[in-house]
């Protein structure tokens, strides 16, 4: 862009949609430790399902920002 210093790839979000996007993201590292957690303690198949759907539930709505 011409007259910013803005790289041309650059991506701007708001303070809200940056702080969304950092709650999403952090709701993902919570899913994906709690998995791990499941699966040291030697969980279920059913529960590290439901760990596994509520992991990708998370990461479906951090991709979503896009």
């Amino acid at each position: 862009m011409k007259g910013t210093s803005l790289a041309p790839d650059s991506v701007v979000l708001t303070a809200d949609e940056a702080a969304q996007l950092s709650d999403r993201v952090y709701q993902v590292r919570c899913a994906a430790e709690d998995l791990a957690t499941a699966v040291d303690e030697g969980a279920a198949a059913d529960e590290l399902r439901q760990l596994c759907d509520a992991l990708m539930v998370a990461a479906k709505a951090a991709d979503g920002w896009r």
